[in-house]
């Protein structure tokens, strides 16, 4: 509005609005704060001038602004972004601003004509009209805030399924057999594709340093888990080869934590539970007992020839000399005996140790899906959160 461009249309022979070159004019030298680039769009010469004074200027402006992002929530974030618009060198003495149209109708004629990029979608437009103070003196500024949000459909299908896929395999590897070392391999190489996989999406996540995204964190405990449950292979492998190869007992903590208190929190049971409990006791069962003598063939003392007696049924505590090969066959029997008990002991020990190993397997399995679970949901209300908003 310039109160010195007014003039009667009747003594102007009906002219109500002229258009003058904008280098004729005065014109506030209005300009955007966040600017950061040149402006590169091609400007309007000419301004309309109205006989009560209003001056319009239809001028097209390419702004490229700096914005803050948030990007902890990505790709489920939602922005918000300012621009401030005002006068650097004229004071609210010089220049007052106003809106032309009120915030609401800006908000909706944007929403009818913005064509946007496909990734964001413009949610509402704000502003407020305030004045800055700098010292003694004041600006007139006008601020929007232009609220968008991303959409994650391009990372979901990129980066989210194709990690729960290979998050669903690592929990599916754990059904293998612990024993086995097909098991270990698998996971190896689940980590290498989930590493070459984390290199591939590492241009897909925004780059800022300001924050790290929820997602990029998810990936990196998901990479985490994966080498701790390969952790987990190698432990459970230890102790159900190393330990019962070298017939170790198991110590009296690990019976009481492990197969009592752990495998009644998972609720594994097992039909030997009541003997492992006791076994030091079946051990001592199980010791080898002083072998008696074989019955041993004695000749009789009253007669020696073939027509008496042949021989005579004797105890063991015969004094005479045995026969050779009963002998021979007492001495295999007592070492079959030995070699039988300690066949049964390394058996309980190999036992033993076998349901520490599945008590542990099973125990860190359950944790292991529980941290996914969590994540998981956390994703779920995530995405529920963008679309309520």
């Amino acid at each position: 509005m310039n109160e010195y461009l007014v003039w009667d249309p009747v003594a102007c022979d009906g002219i109500t609005r002229i258009s003058l070159p904008v280098r004729e004019l005065w014109s506030p030298d209005i300009i955007v704060f966040e600017f950061v680039d040149d402006d590169v769009s091609q400007e309007c010469p000419y301004v309309y001038v109205n006989h009560t004074g209003h001056i319009r200027w239809n001028r097209m402006l390419r702004l490229v602004s700096a914005c803050n992002l948030k990007i902890f929530s990505f790709p489920f974030d939602i922005q918000n972004c300012s621009f401030t618009f005002g006068s650097y060198m004229h004071t609210t003495q010089d220049v007052k601003l106003n809106a032309a149209l009120t915030f609401e109708e800006m908000s909706e004629n944007s929403k009818r004509n913005l064509e946007a990029s496909g990734e964001w979608e413009l949610v509402t437009i704000m502003g407020d009209t305030s004045i800055l103070k700098f010292g003694v003196d004041e600006w007139d500024i006008i601020t929007f805030w232009v609220v968008i949000k991303r959409s994650p459909l391009l990372y979901v299908v990129n980066l989210l399924i194709p990690s729960s896929f290979l998050m669903l395999i690592d929990i599916v590897s754990f059904y293998l057999p612990p024993h086995s070392v097909d098991r270990a391999s698998f996971k190896m190489t689940l980590i290498l594709g989930y590493t070459v996989f984390l290199l591939i999406m590492n241009n897909l996540l925004p780059s800022t340093a300001n924050g790290t995204p929820i997602l990029g964190i998810y990936f990196s405990v998901c990479l985490a888990l994966m080498v701790i449950s390969l952790m987990e292979t190698v432990i459970i492998t230890y102790v159900l080869h190393h330990n019962s190869l070298k017939y170790r007992k198991v110590p009296h903590w690990v019976r009481v934590v492990v197969l009592e208190h752990i495998a009644r929190l998972i609720c594994y049971r097992w039909p030997e539970q009541d003997s492992l409990a006791s076994g030091t006791q079946t051990d001592k069962g199980n010791q080898c007992e002083p072998a008696q003598g074989p019955w041993i063939i004695q000749p009789s003392s009253a007669d020696h020839s073939p027509s008496h007696h042949p021989a005579s049924i004797k105890g063991p505590v015969a004094t005479v000399a045995t026969v050779p090969e009963l002998k021979q066959i007492s001495q295999d029997l007592s070492a079959l005996r030995a070699h039988l008990t300690s066949l049964q002991k390394e058996g309980q020990l190999l036992d033993q140790w076998c349901h520490v190993g599945y008590v542990l397997d099973f125990l860190l399995f359950r944790i292991y899906l529980f941290i996914i679970t969590c994540y998981a949901l956390v994703i779920i209300c995530m995405w529920f959160i963008w679309i309520n908003q």
